[in-house]
């Protein structure tokens, strides 16, 4: 028989509740309503996306990466594990709940990533830290910009004012870029039209479905010329 879950934090953000759930020593549940956000017993893609999105920096002399969006701390777990200890990673995380998360109960389950020396995390809207580095006004350009965000992009997604995936936004993460960097998306289903959009916005794109079997989701490549 399985183990119940047990509701071990909760917190209102606008009008849903966003809650940690456990019922093992390393399966957790976010759960935002009655909707699973993370499950952190299937990561397969995310763990994917980390590590495909810091590919080649692993021999870097001291490459800087930003991912949006913390989640359970997977992702960030791999692209730690990708890359050197002269690395730089900002993680832009909107709610500081979250973070609290991982840096608490779920620390186990990332070897603590959240807090490695080689980790600043910023509170706050990652659409913004990105549009202000492409400007200029914000962070030093990046060799990677890593996305792993609930959804992710999909067909109804606004094609130009997404503050993610819309062309202005890959436009600004274009230019936040050192040249050769890599921006890296997770979906949960292949979108050509994203795809496309990519291509045109500066990037050689292509789509990876992480794993064998099963539902695959979609990891998102573009290299910035350079």
């Amino acid at each position: 028989m399985a183990l119940p879950w047990k509701t071990l934090d909760r917190f209102t953000d606008g009008n849903e509740t966003l809650e940690l759930r456990q019922r093992g020593a390393k399966d957790f549940l976010i759960t935002l309503g009655s909707q699973v956000l993370m499950n952190s017993m299937a990561q397969r893609s995310e763990m994917a996306l980390g590590t495909m999105g810091c590919k080649g920096l692993e021999h870097h002399g001291a490459p800087r990466v930003l991912v949006g969006g913390l989640g359970m701390g997977c992702t960030l777990r791999a692209v730690l594990d990708a890359l050197p200890e002269t690395a730089e990673v900002v993680v832009a995380e909107l709610n500081p709940r979250i973070v609290e998360w991982c840096r608490g109960p779920l620390a186990p389950l990332t070897g603590g990533a959240v807090s490695d020396p080689r980790v600043t995390v910023s509170v706050g809207d990652v659409a913004a830290l990105i549009a202000g580095t492409a400007c200029g006004t914000g962070e030093k350009p990046f060799d990677a910009i890593i996305i792993d965000l609930y959804r992710g992009p999909h067909p109804k997604t606004d094609k130009t004012n997404d503050p993610f995936y819309g062309s202005r936004a890959i436009a600004n993460a274009c230019k936040a870029l050192k040249p050769g960097g890599t921006f890296a998306v997770w979906g949960e289903t292949f979108d050509e039209a994203f795809l496309k959009r990519m291509t045109r916005g500066g990037f050689k794109a292509t789509c990876e479905r992480p794993g064998k079997g099963g539902y695959r989701h979609a990891v998102f490549l573009g290299k910035k010329a350079g």
